[in-house]
């Protein structure tokens, strides 16, 4: 009881930090707040623009213990501001912002035949080193009577807000597996995505030519062979 009063007044102090409330109020709840997942349930109107200050100001903190001179230099002035803009706005989005809009459509014609997505061109961060990834990803659905069925563009914008977060790409396409399974309701759903990480091009072994490819199986694809063996080679990776 002691630790939900002080949790509920970490909560409700302006005077604390935003993020520190945000936090309260997720573990609160019993929440996870892991790099890969959406918090948008535990902010509240104008919080964003307070994180962006807050941010800003914890940036500035780093480019000063990295011994970057932003107040001469007019390349870094800004940078601060910038990047915590670039994070919350844009390269993060997928953590503050809610599922988009997406409407679902009854299978009237019973359509029962293997649709395909793809490529989808994908943009996501490296969770161990925040360094990008850029890549592609392909989606096949089995529709049965009962499944919804939602534009050829929603497929995309559910992928963009699940690959804008610090992620790793296993478990990137399991999050969105999961999101369309319960989205579609179909018999069978499948996600392969081929990514270059710049992890590996920009630091570390510095090999520009390796990809990583990864796939999730759900219900039909992952019981009939023929069927997976259908998807693969109509995607054609090497296209």
């Amino acid at each position: 009881m002691i630790m939900s009063d002080l949790t509920r007044r970490h909560d409700d102090d302006p005077t604390l930090p935003v993020s520190e409330r945000i936090r309260a109020r997720v573990r609160r709840a019993k929440q996870r707040f892991h790099a890969n997942d959406n918090i948008s349930d535990f902010l509240e109107p104008g919080e964003i623009d307070a994180l962006l200050e807050e941010v800003t100001g914890k940036m500035r903190g780093v480019l000063e213990s990295l011994v970057i001179d932003t107040e001469s230099d007019h390349n870094t002035q800004d940078t601060a501001r910038r990047v915590a803009k670039m994070y919350l706005n844009e390269v993060f989005r997928g953590r503050y912002v809610p599922t988009p809009p997406v409407t679902e459509f009854p299978n009237a014609g019973n359509l029962n035949e293997l649709m395909i997505v793809g490529p989808i061109t994908v943009r996501s961060a490296c969770s161990h080193h925040f360094c990008p990834i850029m890549g592609r990803l392909w989606i096949g659905v089995m529709p049965n009577q009962h499944s919804n069925l939602i534009g050829l563009s929603k497929y995309s914008r559910l992928a963009e807000w699940i690959m804008s977060r610090p992620q790793i790409q296993e478990e990137a396409i399991t999050q969105l597996a999961e999101l369309l399974m319960d989205k579609v309701t179909p018999d069978g759903l499948a996600v392969v995505m081929e990514a270059d990480h710049f992890c590996m091009h920009w630091r570390g072994v510095k090999d520009t030519a390796s990809k990583m490819v990864n796939s999730v199986m759900r219900g039909s694809f992952l019981k009939d062979a023929a069927l997976r063996r259908e998807f693969l080679s109509l995607i054609n990776l090497k296209s």
